[in-house]
C-alpha cells in the first residue's frame, strides 16, 4: 500500500498568493496603458469627445478640424506630441487655447 503525504495548507495558500500576485502585476501594466488624457486642438471637424464651446451638445460638435476649445481623449502622455496648426505650439494642449491666426 502507498501513502501519499497529506498537502500543506500553508503550502497551497502560499502558491495562491504568489499567483494572484504574479496575475496583478501582469495587469498593472494593460491598465496604464488604458490612461487617457485630454487634448485640445488636435480633434477633426465633428470627431472631438467635448467641450466645443457655448451652445453645444459637446461631442461631435467640432465645426473645424483642430479646433481651439475642442479637445479629443489620447493616451495620456502623447497630448503635446500631436500636430495642432491652430495651437501656439504647433501641438496639442491640455487647456483650451485661442487659436493663432
Amino acid at each position: 500500500m502507498t501513502t501519499r503525504a497529506p498537502t500543506s495548507f500553508a503550502s497551497t495558500a502560499v502558491l495562491a498568493l504568489a499567483l494572484g500576485s504574479a496575475l496583478a502585476m501582469a495587469a498593472a501594466p494593460a491598465a496604464a496603458a488604458d490612461e487617457k488624457e485630454k487634448c485640445f486642438g488636435v480633434a477633426m471637424k465633428a470627431k472631438n469627445d467635448c467641450a466645443a464651446g457655448a451652445g453645444t451638445t459637446c461631442a461631435g460638435t467640432a465645426k473645424m478640424d483642430y479646433q481651439a476649445n475642442a479637445w479629443k481623449y489620447v493616451p495620456a502622455g502623447t497630448c503635446e506630441t500631436l500636430k495642432s496648426p491652430t495651437s501656439p505650439t504647433g501641438m496639442g494642449q491640455k487647456m483650451a487655447f485661442t487659436a493663432k491666426m
